[in-house]
């Protein structure tokens, strides 16, 4: 069906408001704060052999014992495909099990390998560190405010779509 160009489509307010500033972009600003934040993990990362995905899974495989690839996904905000290539790269070099589930074949639960506790271990010190030269740099008490800004955030905005 064909709108009329006098009616705004049913997610756009009606009115002429102007677009806001760029620097006032709340995707914009979010996308350079975690590029801000990565910068500061990336060399570490690297120097570790790993890739900040790969640390992703890592790091939210080391809250359970297992995990579906669904949960994985979830979890990390990685998708499906791109999941399935870090897996199978991580599985390779042995930090992480791949167990296929019984009754479905299709479905597999994985789990950090010994190699990935011990990378885990080794690596954990180092980001320790950056957390504490972010801290610094930002005061314990603005940190603590991000984060609780940040963890509500999506939970917020969850369901308040006009």
């Amino acid at each position: 069906m064909k709108r009329s160009h006098d009616t705004p489509p049913q997610d756009e307010p009606a009115g002429h408001d102007p677009l806001r500033d760029f620097s006032r972009s709340l995707p914009m600003l979010l996308l350079q704060a975690h590029q801000s934040v990565m910068a500061e993990f990336r060399p570490m990362l690297r120097e570790h052999g790993i890739t900040e995905q790969q640390w992703r899974v890592l790091r939210a495989l080391s809250t359970a014992d297992t995990l579906r690839i669904s949960q994985l996904a979830s979890l990390t905000l990685i998708s499906g495909p791109s999941l399935t290539r870090i897996l199978r790269a991580l599985e390779e070099r042995q930090l992480i099990r791949r167990r296929v589930e019984t009754g479905d074949q299709r479905a597999a639960s994985i789990s950090l390998a010994a190699a990935g506790r011990h990378m885990l271990k080794t690596v954990a010190p180092f980001s320790e560190a950056r957390y504490r030269g972010i801290e610094e740099r930002l005061g314990a008490q603005d940190l603590d405010q991000l984060y609780r800004l940040l963890v509500g955030l999506p939970r917020r905005l969850k369901g308040r779509r006009a």
